[in-house]
């Protein structure tokens, strides 16, 4: 199937969408983005295929996507698969624009979610955004695990002002000593 997107084979590409193996699936939608012939329908129905494998997929071609068209990635972002919610995320925050109501539902997993991938990958997209809205989120984040810590030290780089030099002055100060370079980095 793979092929199929190197070879110019649209009509096999789009047969696979619809074959009973998940993988098939996901590569088909591989496939038709690399020939530029993808739809949005394709995509949005590949966002609600019952195979999170799929809907992985779509997740991650969906990041190349401009946030401001369909498809949303918001109820992706509350799927009850870590795994998904992950990827969900890092999409969110490749999407240009992002889409409206991502920082809202970034910032909520970012403290609230309870994998610790999934909170990285939220606070790493709020970051991606820079939006202002999502600072509080990033700025909380750096009292989470070690993880976690440093992936939100690299996501105030977009940011200045008061409340990010003295979250990067504690950062300096963490126990763990690659939350502290992220923080040097920062501020040189």
């Amino acid at each position: 199937m793979a092929l199929a997107g190197h070879e110019g084979d649209e009509p096999a590409a789009l047969a696979a969408l619809a074959d009973p193996d998940p993988a098939v699936r996901a590569t088909a939608l591989g496939a038709l983005e690399r020939l530029g012939t993808l739809s949005t329908d394709d995509l949005v129905t590949a966002l609600g295929d019952p195979s999170v494998r799929v809907r992985r997929r779509a997740c991650e071609v969906a990041a190349r996507w401009p946030g401001d068209t369909e498809p949303s990635l918001l109820n992706e972002l509350g799927d009850a698969d870590a795994t998904l919610v992950e990827v969900a995320a890092w999409a969110s925050g490749e999407r240009q624009p992002p889409e409206a109501g991502a920082v809202e539902a970034l910032a909520a997993l970012a403290g609230g979610h309870e994998d610790s991938l999934v909170r990285e990958a939220a606070v790493a997209a709020l970051g991606a955004i820079g939006d202002r809205s999502g600072l509080p989120a990033i700025l909380a984040a750096l009292g989470d695990k070690a993880t976690v810590r440093r992936r939100a030290v690299i996501a105030l780089a977009p940011f200045e002002g008061v409340d990010v030099d003295a979250a990067l002055a504690r950062a300096r100060e963490d126990r763990d000593w690659q939350v502290r370079q992220a923080a040097e980095d920062l501020s040189d």
